[in-house]
Order: C-alpha cells, then structure tokens, then sequence
C-alpha cells in the first residue's frame, strides 16, 4: 500500500487553518439550512419507537484521538451492542448484511439519504471532524488495521470522502483505507471543494 509521505503530511497541516476555516463557514451554513428538515426527522425518530433521538458512538479521529461522533438513531434503540460481536465474524471488519434487521424502516430511507448524519455538523464545529475526510472508524476497526493503514488518522475524520463516492459500504475495510491513503497524498482545498459538491449530487440523487 502507498505510504504517505512526510512532504505530504506537512503539505495537509499547512492547509488546515484554511480547511478548518470552510468547515467552520460551510457547517454554520449548513446547520442553519437543516434546521427545519433536522427538527421533523427527530421528531419522526422520536414518535417512531419512543427511543432516543440520536445515536452517540466512540469513535478514532485525527491522531488516534477518541470522540462521541452524533447522528440521528437508525437502528433499534441498544442494537449498536451487537456490533462489536459482528465485527468479530465479519474479514473486511464491517459489518455487511443485507436488509439489516437492526435498522429501523425509517432509517432506512435516513441512511440511504444521508440525513442521519446531519448532526455531525455540531462534531464539525466542535473541532473533532472536517466535512471531508477518511471516516472515523470505531476503535475495533482501527485494531485490525496495520501501522502504515493507521497513517489515515493524520487527517481529521470528514462527513463525506473518497470512499463515500468510490463505493461506500461495498468497500472492505482495506479499500477505504487505500482510499484514504490516496485523499491525503493527493490533498488539495480544491479536491475538498470536488468531494463535496459531488457528495452533494449523489445525495440529491439519492432523494
């Protein structure tokens, strides 16, 4: 696999006042456009099976640092419980089935939208996410992963990525990571601005 280079690295921290300054500007204005859509989903989440709005999970972000990732609840409420146990059977380290009957009928239609990671806005403007970038992994995931694969923790974790355009949950774990591999050797504000207005496609395509 490509490694990442040391030129590469201090190009990528060169760049993140700038980056970090879009983030901040395009989160602003993205949080005040969901603002109605973000209100009638949780309450759809809420009325739907009583449980919580949204869903808090520990995940690995830039440099090895841990923190609660937020999205809008998919799955029945205790299910991510069964993750750890799945990820242990599955080879590629994510969990693939088909119809999973851990997601709820509207989560469905939530992660087929990508509306259900809507409040990572706020782990945007937190600091611990970009809105383009590898996704964070679960800590069980970034165990499987070897030295020069862990070089993918250099970025912040984004919203969207290379991987989300590239095949997303048909992608092993080891293909994403190539991908993320290649994002940063190949980083830009400019390749950020394509990932994003393209990521902006697919999910209106998707609607």
């Amino acid at each position: 696999m490509e490694k990442v280079s040391k030129e590469k690295i201090k190009k990528y921290k060169n760049s993140i006042f700038i980056k970090r300054l879009i983030d901040i500007i395009c989160a602003l204005l993205l949080s005040v456009a969901f603002i109605v859509p973000g209100v009638v989903i949780a309450i759809i989440v809420k009325i739907s099976d009583g449980g919580s709005v949204f869903f808090v999970q520990e995940r690995v972000g830039r440099n090895g640092r841990h923190f609660n990732i937020i999205k809008f609840r998919t799955m029945r409420e205790g299910s991510d419980k069964e993750e750890a146990k799945l990820l242990k059977k599955s080879r590629n380290g994510f969990v693939q089935i088909k119809q999973d009957p851990r997601v709820t009928e509207f989560g469905r239609f939530l992660r087929k939208t990508s509306f259900d990671e809507i409040p990572q806005l706020i782990n945007v403007l937190k600091g611990d996410m970009s809105l383009i970038g590898p996704r964070p992994f679960i800590p069980i995931e970034t165990d499987l992963l070897d030295e020069n694969e862990k070089q993918r923790c250099i970025a912040y974790p984004g919203l969207t990525g290379l991987a989300q355009l590239k095949g997303r949950s048909k992608l092993n774990i080891h293909d994403v990571v190539k991908l993320d591999i290649e994002y940063i050797n190949n980083y830009s504000i400019f390749l950020d601005l394509k990932i994003l207005f393209s990521t902006i496609f697919v999910v209106l395509k998707g609607i």
